[in-house]
């Protein structure tokens, strides 16, 4: 096996890590938490589907302890992982200027997880609180809800008449749960490094070995 067919073999690995880690990011296995402090987060939680993109962040009602001025995380938005049930508000700054002439209907519904494939990967248990369409000429949606108790959320964003599903826009919501444990992204990270060094500890050996049992045998 020469370098040329080496370099043929290892690059299709290297893609398939790539691509591999992009699809954890794709899945939300990346996303990071916001740690700003203030009235907005550092943008870092984008959230988009394949017509729409908005730059998402949810706060919680800090209680009379949180509010102390000894802490300064009590006002810290959070991205899609929020760590107890309370009073919520929710920010969507709008990402396509075109969509702020598109009147906006919100919607907060408690779901169980299905396990098929979307959209019927959630059923719709109760809706929390619903907001008539209006526009956002600003680009800022806003909206609160009262979650009494932990769960998984979907936060809905209804563009126009939401009859397709891409305007039906979706932000998924875990409630009860660290923000900071990415325990997840750790294993799929871990997984494609394996994967990678696995292939190429393959291809390697046979580089490195194959050329010599053939000159064993020739000789």
């Amino acid at each position: 096996m020469n370098i040329q067919r080496l370099f043929t073999f290892l690059v299709p690995v290297i893609m398939m890590g790539f691509l591999l880690l992009t699809g954890c990011e794709q899945l939300g296995f990346g996303a990071k938490q916001s740690n700003a402090l203030g009235n907005r987060p550092d943008l870092d939680c984008i959230i988009a589907n394949d017509f729409y993109a908005v730059h998402f962040s949810a706060y919680l009602q800090p209680s009379k302890e949180e509010l102390s001025p000894e802490n300064k995380a009590a006002f810290v938005p959070f991205c899609q992982k929020i760590p107890r049930a309370g009073k919520m508000f929710f920010t969507a700054d709008l990402i396509d200027r075109d969509i702020r002439a598109t009147p906006i209907g919100i919607k907060l519904v408690e779901v169980e997880k299905t396990g098929e494939k979307a959209p019927e990967d959630i059923r719709e248990i109760r809706t929390i609180v619903e907001i008539p369409a209006k526009l956002y000429p600003r680009g800022a949606v806003e909206a609160q809800a009262d979650v009494d108790k932990n769960g998984d959320y979907v936060l809905y964003f209804l563009i126009g008449d939401a009859v397709e599903e891409d305007d039906r826009f979706r932000v998924p919501l875990e409630v009860g749960v660290d923000p900071d444990d990415n325990a997840l992204v750790w294993v799929a990270g871990i997984a494609v490094v394996l994967a990678i060094m696995f292939g190429v500890g393959f291809l390697l050996y046979l580089y490195k070995f194959k050329p010599q049992k053939n000159d064993d045998i020739q000789g």
